[in-house]
């Protein structure tokens, strides 16, 4: 439902900015990894019901995908589908293919518009709030990259049903971080809710994502491109 709410919110929203012209069927390019492509067909189910033309990229699962190689592989596919600023790219999946698919659509016809579909609790509350995307470089991580902001970032708890339990745990961690660094009530939370959580109950699970995302976006706003040095107390700077 969520999903296929913001499918057809999507088209009249981009044309009343521009990126699409009044009438006109989008097209919706999906990046995703091989681990979170059942999540994508998923997402390419609620467009097309909404009348997009939707393509499916999928990527290998894991870090090796943030690279050069592969995103050039991507502008080649875009090449052939006659993608322009017009065209959507929609992220379905973790980390990684936040970051590679956020910086395809940076810097295809130098930026287009671009939605995260987060399917891993570490995607929900870190990666897919803040707008940095990027690939590695063989010498360092995430050495090439933008800042790209997402039109929006869309949350379905669903998708955590499937993750294993490290992946999960991973991100939980990140969750209890935002409650030390930034809010000492929402830490409190956090240790009375710790068996909901652990269970990955739904109603906990949304409260949690919620605040991270609201922590990590205000300090965001103070410190968007990484100047004033604000921005690295969410890694404990």
């Amino acid at each position: 439902g969520l999903l296929e709410a913001t499918a057809r919110l999507l088209a009249p929203w981009m044309t009343a900015r521009g990126l699409l012209k009044p009438g006109e069927s989008g097209l919706a390019v999906l990046v995703t990894a091989e681990n979170a492509a059942v999540h994508a067909r998923t997402v390419q189910a609620s467009f097309e019901s909404a009348g997009w033309r939707v393509a499916l990229e999928v990527l290998p699962a894991g870090e090796p995908t943030k690279r050069l190689e592969i995103i050039s592989g991507l502008y080649d596919r875009l090449v052939d589908l006659q993608a322009d600023r017009r065209t959507l790219i929609v992220a379905v999946g973790g980390g990684v293919i936040g970051d590679a698919a956020g910086f395809l659509a940076a810097t295809y016809t130098r930026g287009l518009p671009f939605l995260q579909v987060p399917t891993t609790l570490l995607a929900d509350v870190d990666s897919s709030v803040g707008g940095k995307v990027g690939v590695n470089h063989p010498r360092a991580k995430n050495l090439i990259g933008a800042f790209h902001q997402p039109i929006g970032v869309v949350i379905d708890t669903a998708a955590l049903r499937t993750l294993p339990d490290r992946e999960y745990r991973a991100g939980l961690a990140e969750v209890v971080k935002y409650g030390v660094i930034l809010d000492a009530e929402f830490f409190d939370w956090q240790a009375r809710e710790q068996s909901a959580l652990n269970s990955r109950d739904p109603a906990a699970l949304r409260h949690a994502i919620a605040r991270s995302c609201r922590l990590k976006g205000g300090v965001v706003e103070q410190d968007e491109y990484e100047r004033t040095g604000l921005r690295a107390v969410l890694n404990y700077g």
